[in-house]
């Protein structure tokens, strides 16, 4: 489990650990990490005094917030930037090396962030306006469902094109919120796109992956 500092509570942790879930979680900046911290905030302000380049040092130390159960390690980042002192710590009960696990696993949490920020902000999942949770839960269905299908496009239809990695915004912008005529018939559904549509080639490739995908006639 991999989270911010907001789920970072002892019950929790506790949960995890008597139920062999690995975590990793963001921890809050307090004044008993911070003077924990010192020495090795320290050190790479002096490295970067005296190298003139950014400076990340990583430690580890054994904590416990009075509320906890228990002490647990917590890995700590001193990071000296232009901008002055940069410390981070967070959570684990995780083996593998500090840095490691800081960098190669705990980060991508930030991908996660953009994921959801995604669906909140570009398909309206924060639209929770109605008077009835009800109603309020069948928008973020509908928000979910098409979050899904964005997915779906990206994944299946998009692989290996310009828009492989677009966001909803883009991939709505320049394939599905443009101007057609849509013609239904019994057998077939025709889209006709303007001659001058400058992704028409792209919104082609796309329709025919994703038509043999289905297996949908061509």
């Amino acid at each position: 489990m991999r989270a911010d500092s907001g789920f970072c509570r002892w019950r929790l942790m506790r949960w995890c650990d008597r139920h062999g879930v690995k975590y990793i979680l963001g921890l809050a900046r307090n004044k008993v990490l911070q003077r924990r911290s010192e020495g090795l905030a320290e050190a790479a302000e002096a490295a970067y005094e005296q190298t003139g380049q950014k400076q990340r040092h990583f430690h580890e130390i054994a904590y416990a917030a009075r509320t906890w159960d228990r002490q647990r390690r917590v890995i700590v980042k001193a990071e000296h930037l232009p901008e002055g002192r940069n410390l981070r710590f967070v959570v684990t009960n995780l083996d593998d090396d500090a840095q490691q696990l800081y960098d190669g696993l705990y980060c991508a949490r930030g991908e996660m962030e953009n994921r959801i920020k995604e669906q909140q902000l570009m398909l309206f999942a924060d639209r929770t306006s109605c008077h009835r949770m009800l109603a309020n839960q069948f928008r973020l269905l509908l928000s979910s469902a098409a979050y899904v299908l964005m997915q779906g496009l990206r994944r299946l239809g998009l692989a290996g094109t310009e828009l492989a990695r677009a966001q909803v915004q883009t991939i709505r912008l320049k394939l599905i919120k443009i101007a057609a005529q849509v013609t239904v018939s019994v057998r077939r559904i025709v889209v006709r796109l303007a001659s001058g549509h400058p992704s028409q080639r792209l919104f082609r490739a796309v329709a025919g992956r994703l038509m043999q995908f289905s297996g949908a006639p061509g």
